[in-house]
Formats: structure tokens, C-alpha cells, sequence
């Protein structure tokens, strides 16, 4: 039974939890960064790191406000909370609902088919609404029953309204409108991230976001990436990208080659704002820039597929999940990942029973469900890392894991050292004055 990290006037800590040593778990903010720093650090330099982020890496609270993409539970629960009573402005003029808010008729429609929306599992997560509409899209629309074609032409239209109220969400918050927190964290994330020996292979992001961060970030720090996607002009999925290496020519006559520092392997497991259909051959996926639309998202591998274009770029890309996590001497990192994706649980239990392979989870540490259920395995290689932190934050959050627990860079270092040393003479100096 695991307590509150810190009581009320307590200074915060937090739990490190390494298989089954919870009795010596918990640590404070003066050394335990550190420690844990240091462990993680001497992890990542397994020869196959991979990270896996959730929709928590894209939520960033601050003086509350959210600067980034809320996460799918509040998610869920605006969206299901539709229709609303009407409510006015202060000059008493109504104020219109959105154009993707659920009227009545849509409601009334689910709950005929058995979907209550209100206190159900999809007013807590829109992609489980999302596998419920496809896969009544895939029955009503192979049906030979005439009134099934009004009830496809229903479904249609709610799917879009849920595609377009996760394109407004991932496209316009605070982050669209110079606020650069979220893309400042991601900035620094990925600074760390390649602090690799070039002689080890690169490292995976897998991500669940649909947004556009990741990307964002790595171009405006240039570093190279691979995302599935090969093409100039027109950008088309082919996971044979994802085969390729980058390297620079260090001596033309002889022709040696080095791994170019900083590249990174960019896996969007659930699709992106940035996907659409195109039905051209072979790679009938593209990515393009800027987005336009948000009907023509690609947005969630969905147990009824509607064509084999759709199987196909999920297959792949849950097959490189797969393929990278089970090799030997490979390290699986979780962020913001609530485990309630059973597709990447089983993954993710399919390589424990790898004895080389090891899990570092970022989470609540008292969390039941799957988290509960890895803590209780008491597995040396599981390590939970979670709890409170200074400032009323959660250690586990993504800004505190790229702020305390990733590896530092040389420079962060040598401020780090420096900011010790000021704050030691200011001690001595007389109660601290100047």
C-alpha cells in the first residue's frame, strides 16, 4: 500500500522504485534528482534505447493554464459533454455551441446502438468512441439494408465531428499563438536525447500524439529525423525509410563513413494531424504541410480497418514497435503513457519476457490498473519513477523529467556546478547578504 509522497508541510519526494525495493523507494529533492540521473543516464546508453511517448508529454499546466493539448480523459469529457443547456453572454446574447458539438440527435443515435456516452469508458477516452464509430462505419456501410445507409451517413458525420474537435484542440491553444512552453520542452528533450555514443545505434521515439511537437522541435534544433515518410515534394509513407541510416563522408578515397550525431527514428504510432489519404499505388499515405484540413486527418488504427491503406501504415508502424524493443540490450522509456493502449501492452509485456530488455516508466507510483500491475511483478528490470515535486509539480511530469532525470549535457553540467559554488559563498557571507 503506497502512501501520499509528501504530508501536508512536508517537503516533497518522490519514489524510485526498482523491482521490489520499495522500502528504500523514496527520495527528496536534495540528492535523489541525482541519483536518479545517474541511473538513467547509464541506462540510455544501452545499444537500443527507445521512448515512448504519451499524451502527457503534450499537457503542460502553468499558472493555470494549459499552454499545450489537454490529455484524452479531459478530452473525452468535453466532448462527450455535449449538448450543453444554451448559455449567454453578459449583453444576454446566446453564444453559438461549436460546429463538431454532439446535438441530441447524435446522442439519442448512440444510445439507441447500445453507446451511452454519458459515465461510460468514451467520456474518458475519445479513441475508444473512435473504434466503436469505425467499426459501425464498417458494418452499416457493407450492409445491403436500406435504412443502414442513413445510419452510415450518422456515423460519418459524428466521426468528423470528433476529427474536428481533436484538429481544433491539437491546433489552436496557447502554443499556436506564441506561447512556446510545450515546443521549449520538446527543444530540450530531444537535446538530451541525443547525447549518444555515435557508435550506438540511434535512438526510437514512438509516440500516441497526433500533434505536430516532435517534429517542430527537431527542426528548429536541426536535427535530422526519419519518420517513415521518403519524398520531396510529395512525402508518401514507406517504412523502408525507417531502414535507413544518416552518415557523413569523412574521407572520400577511402570511403569511410561515420553515423551523423543527433538523428533520430520518429514513430507516430497512432497517426498524426499531419496524415491524410491519397489513393496513389503503392505508398497511398502522405504527409503534408501545412495541414487544411481536419476531415482529411489520419487519426487512429482501428480494429475494423476501412481499406488496406489504412491497415497498412499502422501494421508498419506497430511492427517497428515491436521489432526494437525485443532485441537484445534494448531499453524501453515511457513518458506520459497511462498503459491504456492494450495493442503496446502486450508489446511491452512480450519483450519482459526478454531477460536484456528493461522498463523505465514515469508515473504515479501508487497508480492501479497496468501500472499497479507492473509495480506488483517486483521485477528488478521495471523501474517506476514518480511522486511530488517542488513547486506543487509531479515528478513524473514531462517537465520534470526532462528538467531533473534525463541525461545533462556538458554545458547544463558546468552551470549546475557553478550555480553550487554561488549559492555555497552566498552561505558563508553573512546570513546571505551581499
Amino acid at each position: 500500500m503506497f502512501m501520499a509522497d509528501s504530508e501536508a508541510g512536508a517537503k516533497p519526494t518522490f519514489k524510485f522504485l526498482r523491482g521490489g525495493e520499495a522500502a528504500s523507494a523514496t527520495l527528496d529533492w536534495s540528492t535523489g534528482p541525482e541519483q536518479v540521473r545517474k541511473a538513467v543516464s547509464e541506462a540510455m546508453n544501452a545499444r537500443n534505447v527507445a521512448v515512448l511517448l504519451g499524451a502527457g508529454c503534450s499537457s503542460l499546466w502553468s499558472e493555470g493554464l494549459e499552454r499545450g493539448i489537454p490529455t484524452m480523459a479531459p478530452l473525452a469529457k468535453e466532448f462527450c459533454g455535449y449538448p450543453k443547456p444554451p448559455e449567454y453572454d453578459d449583453d444576454l446574447e446566446l453564444i453559438p455551441s461549436p460546429a463538431w458539438s454532439l446535438d441530441q440527435a447524435d446522442v439519442d443515435f448512440l444510445k439507441k446502438l447500445g453507446a451511452e456516452l454519458d459515465g461510460t469508458e468514451y467520456s474518458r477516452n475519445l479513441e475508444r468512441l473512435m473504434e466503436l464509430l469505425f467499426s459501425l462505419r464498417f458494418v452499416f456501410t457493407r450492409s445491403t439494408k436500406t435504412e443502414h445507409a442513413a445510419s452510415s451517413e450518422k456515423v460519418e458525420l459524428i466521426i468528423n465531428k470528433v476529427k474536428s474537435f481533436l484538429w481544433e484542440r491539437c491546433t489552436d491553444g496557447l502554443f499556436a499563438h506564441g506561447d512556446t512552453a510545450v515546443l521549449t520542452l520538446y527543444e530540450s528533450f530531444y537535446r538530451k536525447l541525443v547525447l549518444r555514443d555515435r557508435s550506438l545505434p540511434r535512438p526510437w521515439v514512438f509516440t500516441t500524439n497526433y500533434d505536430l511537437f516532435s517534429e517542430r522541435a527537431m527542426d528548429r534544433l536541426g536535427l535530422p529525423y526519419a519518420n517513415g515518410f521518403s519524398g520531396v515534394v510529395e512525402r508518401r509513407f514507406n517504412p523502408a525509410t525507417f531502414r535507413y541510416a544518416l552518415a557523413e563522408q569523412l574521407d572520400i578515397a577511402s570511403r569511410k563513413w561515420s553515423a551523423v550525431d543527433g538523428f533520430v527514428y520518429l514513430c507516430k504510432l497512432h497517426g498524426s494531424l499531419s496524415w491524410t489519404e491519397d489513393d496513389h499505388g503503392l505508398f497511398p499515405v502522405r504527409e503534408l504541410w501545412p495541414q487544411d484540413s481536419p476531415a482529411r486527418m489520419m487519426i487512429y488504427p482501428t480494429p475494423a480497418k476501412q481499406n488496406s491503406s489504412l491497415g497498412s501504415p499502422y501494421a508498419d508502424l506497430f511492427r517497428e514497435f515491436q521489432s526494437r524493443i525485443v532485441r537484445e540490450q534494448s531499453v524501453l522509456i515511457t513518458a506520459g503513457f497511462a498503459f491504456g493502449d492494450e495493442h503496446l501492452n502486450h508489446i511491452i509485456y512480450q519483450a519482459l519476457t526478454i531477460p536484456t530488455f528493461r522498463l523505465i516508466v514515469f508515473a504515479d507510483p501508487a497508480s492501479n490498473g497496468e501500472i499497479g500491475k507492473l509495480r506488483d511483478l517486483a521485477d528488478p528490470r521495471i523501474w517506476i519513477i514518480g511522486g511530488d515535486a517542488p513547486d506543487g509539480k509531479r515528478a513524473h511530469y514531462f517537465d520534470s523529467i526532462v528538467e531533473h532525470f534525463l541525461p545533462q549535457r556538458p554545458t547544463e553540467r558546468i552551470d549546475d556546478a557553478v550555480q553550487r559554488v554561488l549559492e555555497t559563498m552566498s552561505g558563508k557571507g553573512g546570513n546571505g547578504e551581499q
